[in-house]
């Protein structure tokens, strides 16, 4: 789906939050690889699982045309500098969840990019009728991004024992998240 494009000054940095168009796919490509390669809160290392702007161009076609998916982006003078995911599906059971992602850039932590992502996410699926949207993988070290999930409105569901290993060659456990409209 498609969003009104928003914007936002935090801290004296102006942004806007916008949906992902086809031009985007290029610039997506390289973000997500640098973004994987500077915390070990995401699922992949720097290069893992690669998607080329080809593929950012049909996940972004996709996500466009299905009213269950929503791909926004956060834009920094003309450059991309984070962005956030809603899966949903098309089983019959499901349809009232979506599955969420998002990163942002290190340097652009602190200016509420990650929050206003979300927050513009959680009033899309208010709007159209979504009920629940499911943070999984969620590493327990990240403890700021899982304090704001919390104040936004998540709360931690289940526990994955071991599910990941870092850099340092230790396992930590990953939660899944949940925020459930009544």
């Amino acid at each position: 789906m498609i969003i009104n494009q928003r914007d936002f000054n935090v801290k004296g940095l102006d942004y806007v939050i916008r949906s992902a168009v086809e031009s985007d796919a290029r610039d997506l490509s390289e973000l997500r690889v640098d973004i994987d390669g500077e915390t070990e809160n995401m699922d992949r290392e720097k290069g893992e699982a690669f998607i080329d702007q080809a593929g950012f161009e049909k996940i972004i076609e996709t996500d466009t045309n299905h009213p269950r998916r929503l791909f926004l982006v956060a834009e920094v003078d003309g450059r991309i500098v984070g962005y956030s995911r809603c899966e949903g599906h098309d089983l019959k059971r499901f349809l009232h969840k979506v599955e969420y992602g998002l990163g942002v850039l290190k340097d652009f932590w602190g200016y509420g990019i990650g929050k206003n992502l979300m927050k513009e996410t959680i009033s899309w699926a208010d709007a159209n009728g979504i009920k629940k949207i499911v943070l999984a993988g969620v590493v327990e070290t990240n403890e700021n991004a899982i304090e704001l999930y919390k104040r936004l409105g998540f709360e931690i569901e289940g526990l994955m024992k071991n599910d990941r290993i870092l850099s340092d060659g230790k396992y930590y456990n990953t939660y899944t998240m949940g925020r459930f409209k009544k």
